[in-house]
């Protein structure tokens, strides 16, 4: 059974409730919930995780290098700021997709940057919730090619 994680940054744990033009009304744990009723149908062993602190997602990530298949990530704010997040995914040997719930090239100009981008094997933003399934589809195609 292949084990995929998903990592969710600061903020994601008030989906629901914040800027709902943006995210929707989904609430991060009615995603997780959504995620582990695809993974069990797709016999996947899911981990899902969030945090504000950028230290403990980089712990995640390093953890992950040894535990996991694939990664699929939701660093929200720390996208576009944070070099250790990148750093971390730049060391791990799995696959990799960069999610966004919101388009972010519709957002304003500082979130059209991405440091996750040129670590991840893919990128999936602006289909809402539904993004989240299609990141864990794209990651079974991943995992499935690195094993030939």
């Amino acid at each position: 059974m292949k084990k995929i994680i998903i990592l969710n940054g600061p903020n994601l744990n008030l989906l629901g409730e914040r800027e709902k033009s943006q995210y929707g009304s989904s609430s991060l744990s009615e995603i997780e919930q959504n995620c582990k009723v695809f993974s069990e149908k797709n016999n996947i062993e899911m981990s899902f995780f969030q945090s504000n602190i950028e230290g403990e997602i980089v712990e995640k990530i390093q953890l992950s290098r040894k535990d996991f298949d694939g990664l699929i990530i939701n660093a929200g704010g720390y996208t576009h700021t944070s070099v250790a997040i990148h750093d971390a995914l730049k060391i791990i040997k799995i696959p990799i997709i960069e999610l966004h719930i919101s388009n972010i090239y519709n957002r304003e100009d500082f979130r059209h940057k991405s440091l996750i981008s040129k670590v991840a094997n893919g990128v999936i933003c602006g289909f809402g919730a539904n993004g989240y399934i299609m990141a864990l589809e794209a990651i079974i195609k991943f995992v499935k090619n690195e094993n030939r």
